[in-house]
C-alpha cells in the first residue's frame, strides 16, 4: 500500500475533529431571545396588539436610558452600585473561601460551623437589613456587610463541598509518590476544588447582585437599587425596567470578566465539551 493509501486510510478511521465554530457567531447568538423579544413587543405595542403603559416598549426605555446618560445620573447610580457589589464581593469571597477551607479540612470545625452556617444561609435577605441598619446605620457600611453576606454563604458551600469530593485515591497517589503537604495541596488538591470553587465563585457573584438591590433600599440616595424605588414611586416603569435591564447587562459583563480570569487556571482539564 502507498503512503499516499495509508494516509487516506488513517484520516478515514480517525474521528473527525468538530470543527470550531467562529466565536463572533456564538456570541451572536446569545443576543437571539432579548433581541428577538424585545423587537417583538416593540411591534405588539406599535401595532396596537398590547398597551404600552405599565411594560413600556424598548424604545421607551432607550430613550430613558439615554436621558439619565447624558444627564449623568446613570452613569453615578453606576458607579455607586458596582462599587458597593465589589467590596462586598471580594469580602464575601474571603469569608466564604476561608470558612470552607476550615470546615472541609477538619471534621471536628465541620461539626461544629456547619449546622449554624446551614441555618442562616436560610434566612431571606431581605430580613438582615433591620438588624445591620440596628448595628451598623444606614451608610456604606451596612450596604457592603448585606451583600457580603450574600456572597460568602454560596462560596462557603461551594468550597466546602468542592474538599469534600476530592477522590481519595488520588491522595494516596501523591502519597504513593511521596509529595509533602504542601507539594500535595499544590499539585492535587488545588487543582481537584478549582472547578468547584470557580463555580460557587460565579454563584456568590450572581447573589452579590440580587443582594445589592435590597441593601440599596436600606436609605441609599445613589445606585440602581434606588433608580428602582425612585422609579416605583413616582410611577415611571420605563426607569424601573431600564434599571433592571442595567443590572442584567452589568451582572452578565462582571460574570463574563470572573470567567475570563478563572479560564486559565482550567485550561490543565480534559472535558468532552469546552465552551
Amino acid at each position: 500500500m502507498s503512503v499516499s493509501q495509508t494516509s487516506d486510510a488513517t484520516d478515514l478511521g480517525a474521528p473527525a475533529a468538530p470543527a470550531a465554530r467562529p466565536i463572533p457567531w456564538r456570541l451572536l447568538l446569545g443576543f437571539v431571545l432579548p433581541v428577538g423579544g424585545a423587537l417583538l413587543w416593540e411591534a405588539a405595542v406599535r401595532g396596537g396588539l398590547a398597551e404600552g403603559r405599565l411594560m413600556p416598549p424598548p424604545s421607551r426605555i432607550l430613550q430613558t436610558l439615554a436621558e439619565l446618560a447624558s444627564s449623568g445620573d446613570l452613569w453615578l447610580h453606576i458607579q455607586a452600585t458596582v462599587a458597593r457589589v465589589v467590596a462586598g464581593f471580594a469580602l464575601g469571597v474571603l469569608a466564604g473561601t476561608l470558612l470552607g477551607a476550615l470546615a472541609g479540612a477538619s471534621g471536628l470545625a465541620r461539626a461544629l460551623l456547619d449546622p449554624t452556617l446551614q441555618g442562616l444561609r436560610a434566612i431571606p435577605s431581605i430580613a438582615w437589613v433591620p438588624l445591620f441598619i440596628l448595628w451598623l446605620g444606614i451608610f456604606e457600611a451596612s450596604k457592603v456587610a448585606l451583600i457580603a453576606v450574600g456572597v460568602a454563604f454560596p462560596v462557603y458551600l461551594g468550597t466546602l463541598g468542592a474538599i469534600l469530593s476530592i477522590d481519595r485515591k488520588i491522595i494516596e497517589v501523591g502519597r504513593v509518590f511521596r509529595l509533602s503537604g504542601p507539594a500535595l495541596v499544590r499539585r492535587i488538591m488545588l487543582p481537584a476544588v478549582l472547578p468547584h470553587y470557580v463555580i460557587a465563585l460565579r454563584s456568590g457573584l450572581g447573589l452579590g447582585w440580587m443582594f445589592v438591590v435590597a441593601a440599596e433600599f436600606m436609605g441609599a440616595s445613589e445606585g440602581l437599587g434606588y433608580l428602582l424605588v425612585d422609579g416605583q414611586q413616582l410611577g415611571k416603569p420605563a426607569q424601573i425596567i431600564a434599571a433592571i435591564v442595567v443590572f442584567a447587562v452589568l451582572g452578565k459583563a462582571t460574570d463574563a470578566i470572573l470567567v475570563a480570569l478563572t479560564t486559565p487556571l482550567l485550561r490543565w482539564q480534559d472535558v468532552a465539551v469546552r465552551s
